[in-house]
């Protein structure tokens, strides 16, 4: 069975459909779901799902608690589903090309720091876009330039919000991440 970790900030609705899809319907289970924020809705979720929860704080992350966590538990695979800290740099070279991310835009466009969620989506709305999708992608040093995984578009022109981007995008990464999580692990 290969082991999945989860790291989230936030509501975890990406996080939930991973461990629904993992833990139900595959060879791989999601063994822990680590967060930055104590009140995250993502924590909730995982214990719904009896999946152990960590909390830690920014200094916590870089310190080497963390690391010294995911070193117990030897993850085959490190997810960041909507995870909003920068991902220390120890952390990368100790799993290397088993940390991956999902970003809400087709990058390079719209990536970087503080490019995230709505901010995202506001953005290509701003910019009159025509498409708009998500990017799946190995995790280095640098916010959103790791190796591309897989890209997937959506037509947005329909859309007279960024709420109704956002909306199709998260439907995008709903269908598509747990897929492509299972490829890595079957690969």
């Amino acid at each position: 069975m290969k082991k999945i970790v989860l790291f989230a900030s936030g509501s975890g609705t990406n996080a939930e459909n991973i461990i629904v899809q993992c833990n139900t319907k595959s060879q791989s289970n999601v063994v822990g779901v680590f967060s930055n924020n104590p009140h995250a809705k993502v924590l909730e979720r995982a214990k719904k799902h009896q999946v152990k929860t960590l909390v830690f704080s920014k200094e916590e992350l870089s310190d080497g608690l963390v690391l010294e966590q995911l070193k117990s538990i030897q993850p085959d695979l490190i997810v960041l589903a909507g995870f909003l800290l920068k991902f220390p740099e120890r952390i990368i070279k100790e799993f290397p090309n088993k940390i991956i991310n999902i970003h809400p835009a087709l990058l390079p466009n719209y990536g970087g720091k503080g490019m995230y969620g709505m901010n995202v989506h506001r953005s290509v709305f701003a910019n009159h876009e025509r498409e708009a999708g998500i990017t799946i992608h190995y995790v280095n040093e640098h916010y959103d330039e790791g190796g591309i995984i897989f890209q997937q578009s959506v037509n947005i022109e329909d859309c007279t919000t960024p709420e109704q981007i956002a909306e199709k995008v998260h439907e995008l990464e709903h269908e598509y991440f747990p897929k492509v999580i299972e490829k890595l692990l079957d690969g």
